[in-house]
């Protein structure tokens, strides 16, 4: 018997809308859902991977609690039953001693966080994480002091544009279908695609232009992008006049960065660069400047994010066909959006343990600082926080220095990893608690925010393989345990999309024919003429941030050389390609396939200084780590860097495949733990520099 589910795909953060079709109780094929003009029937190799994952028997089976040290491999296998109790029991035990500001949670973040946000809420906890500071937390507040809009947001509109440009945004590998499909019909059209990076990546090779800049200095490229285009008038001065305020401390800071400076920080000659400034002048406001999407890699990088999207508003590219536009949620719509979880349940009264929102008070106090949060496991300052949740996030993986984060960890009572992998952090908790996969599960229901606004439903295709729960159910069994079950009041997951719709008109039967509730029959714009509105303390787009100045950090800072690292270094940067979800496709059976183990990026004239042959193994070192890994020789990367893959050199013997194939890159990033962009929050993961010489 066959049957179609429509579902959310769940092989990587972008969670693309699918068809799923099951025949016999098993899934047989995966595509885009038909429904959604702008995905069709097309998915990226990860998504059509997710059968293999699917039935992949090197994925947690049962709930495992571990009998030897932290680290060892050493399990019992035990039922549900036993690991929630044994896992709210030690919560019980510290929330006695500490209260439930000791408990800390992160994830990654996205449309279903109002689950482990309520969660939180529930035993008491304002110590919520997401990944963001080794990712997003530049360009989120990059765009959040200067428009009002958080990053999530922004949006841009690539197939009516004449021009986009971006930085380090590997966009067609990132894979993000309906963004790319809708970049690739700009091109098509006759856009203009400007790349700069210090590598050429896949996008380079679609780009009408590639700049190999010299890494770290996007924010000289951009201050003098804007010295010029004020300079030579440019830009678009209605606009500046009527939306903007703190122009004049603007144009007078931009004016010694010319683009003459520029050329000797970047490398990129001024000519182009003023060529360049005439050529976006003339295609504006059908232009595009990428603010930046994992933007966590310099000391400035919140400056280069928010130079960048001011580009965009002196050119008057802000809700606009062919530019950037502010997503409409659906109040937008006159219609009532969906229901929260967190809502049910009691603010905390306590502040944050990482200062944010209190200390910090120009950074989101949402998701947190999570390098932040290893301080206060190891002070117990301001106080202590001894149980921590790592949902769908590997921050041995994800953040640098593993071995300092291990270190840290031992400060805790209980550490619990909730996923479908077994993950580095996962091998090193005390209990893992295996989610059902994502055609396993169904989710609470999704809000998406854009022109036109709608509700999406993850649902499930098929039962769980094996022993394995999804996350609201673990939610409630671990309320119910802990006296906490009366907050959360819902015995299935229907229970809980009829709360969730209770003030909307739409019904749970709405989802069956296309998968997803439309909010609104035609897109939805403002008017800029009259319409404009931006959540700011003035109304107006800040080029001089009152947030920011308010917490006495500058809206505009002085440029500053980048470091270079020890002599005969090079900087270490790291990425990933199309077939590649980070760490967490690895040991995929279809993308192992594809992709065994990742190759260290090298210039051709570095490697012939130092020996070092195509194809041939080189040995990366520093201070923290040494490893080996095969170069891949070439002339598409700049000589000060190299660059390999992320989320290789796996070290969980369960995952047979991806196990000790490759180099990791995190490990040699000692002391990035407490390296960060004080102004964006980010950490500055590229502040990595390594040796790489012929392996002996």
């Amino acid at each position: 018997m066959k049957k179609s589910v429509y579902s959310i795909c769940g092989m990587c953060a972008v969670r693309c809308p699918i068809r799923v079709e099951v025949e016999n109780g098993k899934v047989v094929w995966i595509e885009g859902n038909p429904n959604d003009a702008a995905m069709g029937r097309s998915l990226c190799a990860k998504g059509a991977s997710g059968i293999a994952l699917e039935y992949d028997h090197e994925r947690p089976q049962a709930p495992m609690i571990r009998v030897g040290p932290r680290g060892a491999g050493q399990w019992k296998i035990v039922s549900w039953d036993e690991a929630l109790d044994h896992v709210a029991g030690k919560l019980k035990t510290i929330m006695e001693k500490h209260g439930g500001k000791a408990i800390a949670l992160s994830d990654r973040g996205g449309p279903y966080n109002d689950l482990t946000k309520a969660f939180l809420r529930a035993v008491g906890s304002p110590n919520y994480f997401t990944h963001g500071a080794t990712c997003e937390r530049n360009a989120h507040h990059a765009v959040k002091n200067l428009l009002g809009y958080g990053r999530g947001a922004v949006k841009y509109d690539y197939k009516n544009t004449k021009h986009m440009v971006f930085y380090g945004r590997n966009i067609v590998e990132s894979i993000m279908v309906k963004e790319v499909k809708a970049v690739t019909e700009g091109l098509a059209k006759g856009a203009k695609m400007t790349y700069i990076d210090p590598r050429a990546s896949v996008t380079a090779g679609k780009a009408t232009r590639y700049w190999r800049i010299k890494p770290g200095t996007d924010y000289a490229l951009n201050l003098a992008i804007i010295h010029t285009l004020i300079k030579r008038d440019l830009y678009d001065k209605d606009f500046v006049t009527r939306w903007t305020t703190g122009f004049p401390q603007l144009a007078e800071f931009v004016k010694p960065y010319t683009p003459e400076w520029a050329e000797q920080e970047t490398e990129i000659p001024a000519e182009e660069i003023v060529a360049f400034c005439q050529e976006v002048a003339e295609d504006a406001p059908h232009v595009i400047f990428h603010g930046g999407w994992m933007n966590s890699r310099y000391p400035d990088s919140l400056y280069a994010s928010r130079m960048a999207v001011i580009i965009n508003v002196l050119l008057g590219s802000v809700e606009m066909p062919g530019g950037m536009w502010f997503a409409k949620g659906p109040g937008a719509a006159g219609r009532k959006g969906l229901k929260t979880l967190v809502d049910l349940m009691p603010k905390p009264t306590d502040p944050r343990c990482d200062g944010v929102g209190t200390e910090i008070k120009h950074i989101d106090a949402g998701p947190g600082l999570i390098h932040l949060l290893y301080p206060c496991i190891e002070t117990g300052k301001p106080y202590p926080v001894k149980a921590y949740f790592a949902y769908r996030h590997d921050p041995l993986l994800a953040n640098p220095d593993p071995e300092e984060q291990k270190r840290i960890f031992e400060n805790l009572d209980l550490l619990v990893s909730i996923d479908v992998n077994y993950s580095e952090t996962a091998w090193h908790a005390d209990v893992i608690l295996p989610e059902a996969t994502y055609l396993e599960r169904d989710n609470i229901l999704q809000a998406v925010s854009g022109l036109k606004p709608a509700f999406y439903r993850r649902q499930k295709a098929v039962e769980p393989l094996y022993d394995t729960k999804p996350m609201w159910w673990i939610v409630k069994e671990l309320l119910k345990r802990l006296g906490k079950g009366d907050l959360f009041p819902f015995e299935t997951i229907e229970d809980i999309w009829n709360y969730q719709l209770k003030d909307t008109d739409v019904k749970i039967g709405d989802f069956d024919a296309k998968g997803f509730v439309s909010l609104a029959k035609d897109p939805i714009w403002m008017d800029r003429k009259d319409g404009l509105k931006f959540p700011t303390p003035s109304g107006k787009i800040e080029l001089v941030s009152s947030v920011m100045e308010k917490a006495g950090v500058p809206s505009f800072k002085p440029y500053e050389k980048p470091s270079t690292g020890p002599e005969g270094s090079l900087r270490l940067t790291h990425g990933r390609c199309g077939y590649q979800a980070h760490g967490q496709s690895t040991n995929n059976p279809a993308l192992h396939e594809l992709l065994k183990e990742n190759v260290l990026w090298i210039n051709t004239k570095e490697a012939a200084k130092r020996g070092i042959k195509d194809g041939a193994m080189v040995e990366v070192s520093n201070d923290a780590a040494r490893g080996k890994i095969r170069a891949y020789v070439t002339d598409f990367i700049h000589p000060d860097v190299v660059f390999m893959l992320h989320g290789f050199g796996r070290t969980v013997p369960a995952q047979t495949r991806a196990y000790g194939k490759g180099l990791a890159d995190q490990i040699f990033a000692k002391g990035l733990l407490s390296e960060w962009d004080k102004a964006g929050g980010g950490v500055t993961l590229l502040e990595c520099f390594v040796n790489v010489q012929p392996a002996s």
